[in-house]
């Protein structure tokens, strides 16, 4: 069994920075690439940063410059720096991970969600 677990979440005022963790845990064999995605409030949830197992990074556009997505691979944890938050950013942000588990084949993934509210 695999979990990912969030954290980080919070309210924060326009301008300000919070930084998301999400730990993956159990049968674990490898992990490939892992992400951040967010949903607010009725919109579809979008890809907002990934990272490959080799730290190749991407990025939405309206997030670049401002986030910064990073893992330690030793602790099988994915990061996400937020700063310059701003309203738009508001939603509940996922985590999501390509992980095989010992004698299984790849699957993906999620975490529960942890809000994210920026308001002043």
């Amino acid at each position: 069994q695999v979990q990912l677990v969030e954290s980080g979440g919070g309210l924060v005022q326009p301008g300000g920075s919070l930084r998301l963790s999400c730990a993956a845990s159990g049968s674990i064999f490898s992990i490939k690439t892992m992400g951040w995605y967010r949903q607010a409030p009725g919109k579809q949830r979008e890809l907002v940063a990934a990272i490959t197992g080799g730290g190749m990074t991407n990025y939405v556009d309206s997030v670049k410059g401002r986030f910064t997505i990073s893992r330690d691979n030793a602790k099988n944890t994915v990061y996400l720096e937020m700063n310059s938050l701003n309203p738009n950013d508001t939603a509940v942000y996922y985590c999501n991970a390509d992980i095989r588990v010992r004698y299984s084949s790849w699957s993906t993934y999620w975490g529960q969600g942890t809000q994210v509210t920026v308001s002043s």
